[in-house]
């Protein structure tokens, strides 16, 4: 493109002027205005499709399993993980989404379960001790 350059100054502030400097188009829509067009203006909609993030719990589950795994709910939450990944890189969410909730309600029992196993475990034998003395 070849662009013209003006330097233009306002003859308001004559001591220090403005080092204005306007392109060879944009001097023609000063001097001629703003085009004008009837038409209505198009605009375009570019629908960008986010990729969301379902949490698949595996790192979770897989503790569930390995430390204190009541009834096997931490082995069978890592079984529906292990689903929910599998259904995210075939790209379907909405069945990632449904073995990710499954995944995550039994990691959750597998938790309280676990912490009630382990505080029973301590507090059992405490109270079988001081009984026996």
């Amino acid at each position: 493109m070849n662009h013209m350059v003006q330097t233009v100054f306002s003859p308001v502030n004559s001591s220090q002027p403005p080092n204005y400097e306007l392109l060879k188009e944009e001097q023609e829509v000063a001097v001629l205005g703003a085009p004008h067009n009837l038409a209505p203006p198009m605009s375009t909609v570019i629908h960008i499709r986010s990729e969301t993030s379902v949490p698949d719990h595996v790192v979770w589950s897989l503790f569930n399993t390995l430390f204190m795994n009541p009834c096997c709910l931490g082995f069978i939450a890592f079984a529906y993980s292990v689903k929910s990944r599998d259904r995210k890189m075939v790209g379907d969410l909405t069945g990632a989404q449904a073995y990710a909730s499954t995944a995550k309600c039994l990691n959750i029992w597998a938790l309280i379960l676990g912490i009630l196993m382990t505080i029973l475990l301590i507090v059992i034998p405490v109270l079988i001790y001081q009984a026996h003395r």
